[in-house]
């Protein structure tokens, strides 16, 4: 392509040349000077040409093409699974490794079919196209455990750069070879303690500079993967010896401490040959006391990370380091006599047996499952191992602070939970409507029949007020599952308080004491008004609850920005700009057995008639459905809080919900072809009993491809009435279909689920919807909106 432009260019500069020369000749006469003039002017070309071969322009950013192979053989040199989309959300980069975490490439944020994550993810992806980056912690897909670094990147920053990145797990191994290989591990050898972290199979891991001094010879020898016993000997006393120490060498005391646990920790059990272990290596003392070598090792155990203790054979606890403390709850001032004093009362015995059976015999390690006195609800693994040689000490016993990982394990298991139950709470809901829309329907066909003073009327109007109540409990299912049809709009967090506060105080009575205080500054929230006034009542009505001698309830608004959030390192909160809302109290508190278990749907510790169990999870359900994150807090005794975070909006990454305008007439009667599908019979029936009273001919048909052939038969159709999730073809697909040949027909969805969720997932414009359950009047008014929607033309 760069040869073209050179040979249009020559005839070009001949014409101009001769041009040129013309007209000098025209107004000169001579034809030396014009041929001269004409040589100057290809000479000048000739040299402009020669000077743009080369030094050719620069491509512009609009002519630059990214060269992704270039970045693809960059992406897979990296140990991450890293991808690249565009402004459209399209995939246009993905590394190898992305595409064996995530099969079939997909594009980030859909990267699974996990609604919260895909959510976490948008949320986070329109925070880096805003800031620039974003992150997004311990996120859970199969088996893998990821974090996501999301950057805004390219030459006009139209891409955005997805990082997902393994989370590494603590290990104990990883620490004892830091341990070793550092600083620490000069130190243990300048105190004489040589340390060995071997494998299962014998092989030498690592090792301080002592023993390699020793061992080896030199400080710097690499004695990695050869066999530990090769550098020992045993003499006939059966004293330990290093092998290259053949002559006046000092015998040795040998310590091993397992690093891996039991596979089963509810029983004991023979570990001594199964696992990489810590080898302590001293040098006997002079007359074979222990006591020296006694101190050489508790200065060993103050300095390794993990929690380590020794018992003698009467089961006293003779020492414990900083980390074992920590782990089991020991307070500085309170080192306990026995190991037995550290669990409940029910684990007690097994513990003092435990050590009584390592402390005697041949040397061995285990685990046992124990309850710690300071932590009863978490049993934890309890590590032994006998030592020999050592004095008094006849057990070193070892403890994991997990008190973190356990928290985290907690809170992974609950929001799993509480995603299976909210998905039985929506199709469960869904179910009922369904039942509850054939009841409403039958009632108001039979008020049709019956006029108040009837014997008959009283007890219909019955079924009916019982069938809408049962109609909202309904809608906090669907609210706790986050399927509940939502008005969001911008707005401030304290505008809301102030809404309801008369309320609440009326709600109190007269001794609890309302107290709201409001931040400065704070950022403003997009959430629907309604649903959280009902949010602040639910919580507002469970304190009052919880204080029965009275007291006070705290309402308080706060701004929380994004460097304050990554300093509480909060696992399930993502790294954003959160404005919060904080409902406490002053009364009895959540007991911690309890405290998991408060969201549930239907779980309640009121007596039997005075709570249905579903004020919180209908809190928790707006709250999140909004975008938000809630957590619960208590102490007996103190009184609880309840923090609710909702993200700043941004603005202009979100519409704003448009409100609606439907059409009011008064008259309902209406003429035409209605063509109502529904599989459900019972609610089929009482729609199309009740369209054909209001003056509609209808037809009607149990799913998709039913409706399908009788919208293929010939006679016109001027309104389409469908259900949504249907066998065989639901009616999205069915209306999609449809619309091909018939594109203006009117269409109105009628669904148990949320109208909010139903648009999202179906994309057919030009259809209207009503949830169940409905009443005649509500069908009949539907009905005729929809039928205004058809062109002016018809």
């Amino acid at each position: 392509m760069g040869q073209a432009p050179s040979r249009s260019f020559v005839p070009l500069l001949a014409l101009a040349a001769a041009a040129s020369a013309a007209i000098v000749l025209y107004a000169i006469g001579d034809w030396a000077l014009a041929a001269g003039f004409a040589a100057t002017v290809i000479t000048i070309a000739a040299l402009l040409a020669w000077y743009r071969r080369l030094y050719p322009p620069p491509l512009s950013a609009s002519d630059a093409v990214p060269d992704w192979t270039v970045a693809r053989a960059a992406a897979d040199a990296s140990s991450m699974a890293i991808a690249v989309t565009d402004r459209a959300g399209r995939l246009v980069c993905a590394s190898d490794l992305f595409g064996e975490w995530f099969p079939g490439y997909p594009s980030p944020p859909a990267v699974n079919a996990d609604a919260s994550l895909i959510e976490s993810l948008t949320a986070a992806a329109r925070a880096a196209w805003r800031d620039g980056e974003a992150k997004v912690e311990a996120i859970a897909h199969a088996t893998l455990r990821l974090d996501v670094d999301i950057t805004r990147t390219g030459r006009s920053e139209d891409y955005l750069l997805w990082r997902f990145t393994p989370m590494r797990q603590p290990s104990a191994l990883d620490d004892v070879h830091r341990v070793l290989t550092g600083e620490a591990g000069r130190q243990l050898g300048e105190a004489g303690i040589m340390a060995v972290m071997i494998g299962g199979e014998g092989r030498i891991r690592a090792a301080n500079g002592a023993f390699l001094l020793r061992a080896a010879g030199r400080i710097d020898a690499n004695i990695t993967g050869r066999d530990f016993a090769a550098h020992m000997r045993v003499d006939d006393k059966g004293r330990l010896f290093l092998a290259r120490e053949e002559s006046g060498g000092l015998p040795l005391r040998l310590l091993q401490v397992p690093l891996r646990r039991a596979t089963q920790p509810g029983g004991i059990q023979n570990g001594a040959q199964d696992g990489p272990m810590l080898l302590l290596l001293i040098d006997e003392p002079v007359g074979g006391g222990g006591t020296s070598a006694l101190s050489y090792i508790e200065t060993l155990l103050s300095l390794l990370p993990f929690g380590l203790a020794m018992a003698d054979r009467d089961g006293r606890v003779l020492f414990v380091n900083k980390a074992f403390a920590r782990a089991a709850g020991i307070k500085d001032a309170e080192t306990p006599s026995y190991p037995g004093d550290l669990v409940v009362r029910e684990d007690q015995a097994a513990v003092a047996d435990a050590v009584r059976r390592f402390a005697v015999g041949p040397q061995m390690s285990g685990d046992i499952a124990v309850r710690m006195r300071e932590q009863p609800e978490e049993p934890i693994a309890l590590s032994l191992a006998g030592v020999r040689g050592l004095g008094e000490a006849a057990v070193l016993l070892s403890l994991k602070d997990n008190s973190e990982e356990s928290k985290l394990k907690r809170q992974v298991a609950q929001a799993t939970k509480m995603q299976a139950i909210g998905q039985l709470a929506g199709g469960v809901a869904h179910d009922f409507n369904n039942i509850l829309t054939a009841i409403i329907g039958h009632c108001d066909l039979m008020l049709m029949r019956h006029t108040p003073g009837d014997s008959d009327y009283d007890d219909i109007t019955q079924i009916k007020s019982n069938s809408n109540r049962a109609a909202g409990l309904t809608r906090q299912l669907l609210a706790f599952s986050r399927q509940q049809t939502l008005r969001p709009q911008i707005l401030q967090l304290p505008d809301i308080v102030a809404d309801v506060s008369n309320l609440l105080k009326r709600l109190l009575g007269e001794n609890v004491k309302l107290d709201v205080s409001h931040g400065r500054n704070l950022g403003a929230v997009r959430a629907d008004p309604g649903q959280l006034e009902q949010v602040i009542v639910n919580l507002a009505v469970n304190a009052r609850d919880a204080m029965p001698e009275g007291g006070t309830l705290n309402i308080q608004t706060y701004g929380v920005p994004a460097n304050r959030v990554r300093e509480m390192r909060q696992q399930i909160l993502p790294i954003s700009d959160y404005t919060a809302l904080r409902v406490s109290d002053t009364g009895l508190g959540i007991p911690p057995d309890i405290l998991s278990k408060i969201f549930e749907p239907f779980f309640t510790t009121k007596e039997l008639g005075k709570g249905t169990g579903l004020g919180l999870s209908t809190v928790y359900g707006i709250v999140k459905q909004s975008g938000g994150y809630i957590f619960a807090e208590s102490e007996l005794g103190r009184g609880a809080s309840f923090v609710i975070y909702l993200p700043v909006y941004a603005g202009g990454d979100i519409e704003q919900a448009k409100p609606k305008t439907p059409i009011k007439r008064s008259e309902t009667w209406g003429t035409g072809t209605v063509l109502l599908v529904e599989d459900e019979d019972m609610v089929r029936a009482v729609a199309e009993r009740a369209l054909t009273r209001q003056g509609y001919k209808v037809l009607t048909a149990s799913d998709g491809e039913q409706g399908l052939e009788v919208l293929g038969g010939g006679e016109k159709i001027d309104l389409l009435i469908s259900d949504v999730v249907m066998p065989n073809m639901d009616g999205p697909a069915m209306v999609a279909q449809a619309r091909r040949s018939f594109p203006d027909l009117p269409v109105l969805f009628m669904s148990g689920y949320a109208e909010e969720q139903l648009r999202k997932s179906i994309d057919i414009a030009n259809v209207a919807f009503l949830p169940k359950p409905f009443s005649v009047n509500q069908l009949a008014e539907a009905a005729r909106d929809a039928l205004a929607m058809r062109p002016a033309a018809e």
